[in-house]
């Protein structure tokens, strides 16, 4: 609960006005200049070799159910270890507030520079957060990065300017450099109860302790700020917003902005993202476009274009266009922006389980595309990507889970050699059981420097909501299973029971 903290007004641009929005997955963080996938900021101690930052908004902390916490695990030339981490949750000495149950710390997260200090800072949702008696209003904890990497000395907290009632502030995140005129990272946040996107800049470049100020934003119908919201809506599809990705998809070098969801209205729960492009005079609404409610980038066909991947695992059975088991879509950057199988705008290529060369079938309830992720697992220049499917039934095993890695190439994404594991796949640590929901969280990072990321596959259900992360490795060929290990939050020290590690992993 924060009693005496600072608000920040907001300038913020409103997505769709009196719906629901459902809690967002993990955010996708971009880098000053572009978010190619490698070249992502997740190197919060500077030396060069991304670091994993993963929420476990179960934990119990201090006795508080729910109250949560995040890890980050330092890169270095062997990876990614168990002892070489940082546990640090709202008891920890230097963080703003204080443990309390049902908090969710660590439920979205996002990284980026911020405070342009050449190190990169994490950015924590704390959506279950009450604001004095405002029950989830929700807030936000900036842990900035540093020589020694992230600690709780001097968080910085955020929080809506009109706390309300289940608002969620900080269920979404991102933080990519959007224009030309701040040195850093700017920070976008979703909130619940307004369906807005929040654009915040530090008040002073450098000064870490230092309020946030909102910065303005357009539309197509010209500049936006905090006396003037309204035409967004109007103006577009409406979209219940659930998360953040960033990509340079016109390679400007500057980030663009994709806020995903479901579409409302008439023809309710199909997936549609909204694109803004980012210039040197800030982010500008160019379209909509069919996919979400999850997005990851990063550039399939090395052209010089971050792509969009847009997931939809639930689509529903209205007689229109519906994709059992879920469907994953392929728009490819140009000069225009992401771009459909016709040109900016279109439909983009759509994947399935039932596409030629993807393993299994696709069935209801799959959630195939729940999370996505990109990156070189070869080190051929291509990025590739990992898809998450926690529905998925393993035989007789209801909602064990399972993922798919599908390759890049000079002809954008191919099915051809894609690979696929669970839990009982060979070599693969612990079995499938009910509800483990492996895949819920995937991403695809190389904190070895060795030019291929490995996978990182989360089951957040793993031992009755515990939590897990499965690690795959990568060589020439790619992710395989051969000398695979998981951990949990108490392989690193932490409250580990219900804990539901890895239910969000910075991406």
């Amino acid at each position: 609960m924060r009693k005496n903290s600072i608000a920040v007004a907001s300038a913020s641009f409103l997505l769709l006005a009196g719906a629901a929005i459902t809690a967002a997955p993990a955010a996708q963080a971009g880098t000053p200049g572009g978010t190619h996938a490698a070249d992502r900021n997740t190197d919060f101690n500077g030396d060069g070799y991304e670091d994993v930052l993963t929420g476990a908004p179960g934990a119990t902390v201090g006795g508080h159910r729910g109250a949560g916490y995040v890890t980050v695990q330092y890169g270095s030339a062997k990876g990614i270890t168990t002892t070489g981490r940082a546990v640090i949750g709202q008891n920890t000495p230097g963080v703003p507030g204080a443990a309390e149950a049902g908090d969710g710390f660590g439920k979205a997260l996002a990284s980026g520079d911020l405070d342009s200090d050449g190190y990169d800072d994490a950015i924590v949702g704390i959506p279950g957060e009450d604001i004095g008696t405002v029950a989830d209003a929700g807030g936000i904890v900036i842990l900035w990065g540093s020589p020694k990497g992230l600690s709780g000395g001097a968080g910085q907290w955020l929080e809506a300017d009109r706390p309300t009632a289940g608002k969620r502030f900080g269920a979404g995140l991102a933080a990519a450099r959007f224009t030309a005129d701040t040195p850093g990272d700017l920070l976008a946040v979703l909130d619940r109860t307004d369906l807005r996107l929040h654009l915040f800049e530090p008040a002073a470049p450098g000064a870490a302790t230092s309020a946030f100020r909102p910065r303005a934003v357009r539309t197509d119908s010209g500049a936006l700020t905090g006396a003037d919201r309204s035409g967004v809506a109007a103006a577009g599809r409406a979209i219940q917003p659930t998360s953040l990705t960033t990509g340079d998809y016109d390679n400007n070098g500057y980030a663009d902005l994709v806020v995903s969801g479901v579409s409302g209205g008439e023809e309710p729960g199909h997936g549609w993202s909204a694109h803004w492009a980012g210039g040197a005079d800030g982010l500008t609404r160019v379209r909509e476009l069919r996919g979400g409610p999850v997005a990851a980038s990063g550039d399939l066909n090395s052209d010089g274009y971050d792509d969009l991947v847009t997931g939809e695992p639930h689509s529903p059975d209205d007689g229109g266009e519906t994709f059992t088991g879920g469907v994953v879509g392929v728009y490819y950057g140009s000069e225009e922006g992401p771009a459909g199988v016709e040109g900016p705008g279109s439909p983009p290529r759509y994947l399935t389980q039932d596409s030629p060369g993807v393993a299994g079938a696709a069935e209801e309830g799959d959630g195939w595309g729940t999370d996505l992720s990109l990156g070189d697992t070869d080190g051929d220049g291509y990025a590739d990507l990992a898809i998450g499917a926690p529905g998925e039934d393993i035989g007789s095993v209801a909602d064990a889970g399972a993922v798919w890695v599908l390759r890049g190439s000079p002809d954008g994404l191919t099915t051809v050699r894609s690979r696929d594991f669970n839990q009982n796949s060979p070599h693969v640590p612990g079995a499938a059981e009910k509800g483990d929901r492996f895949g819920g969280q995937v991403r695809l990072v190389d904190p070895n420097r060795d030019g291929k990321s490995g996978l990182l596959a989360a089951a957040p259900g793993e031992n009755t909501h515990d939590g897990a992360v499965w690690v795959f490795s990568a060589g020439s060929g790619g992710v395989g299973a051969t000398g695979s290990w998981s951990y949990g939050g108490g392989s690193l020290g932490a409250p580990y029971a219900d804990a539901r590690y890895g239910a969000a992993i910075d991406d």
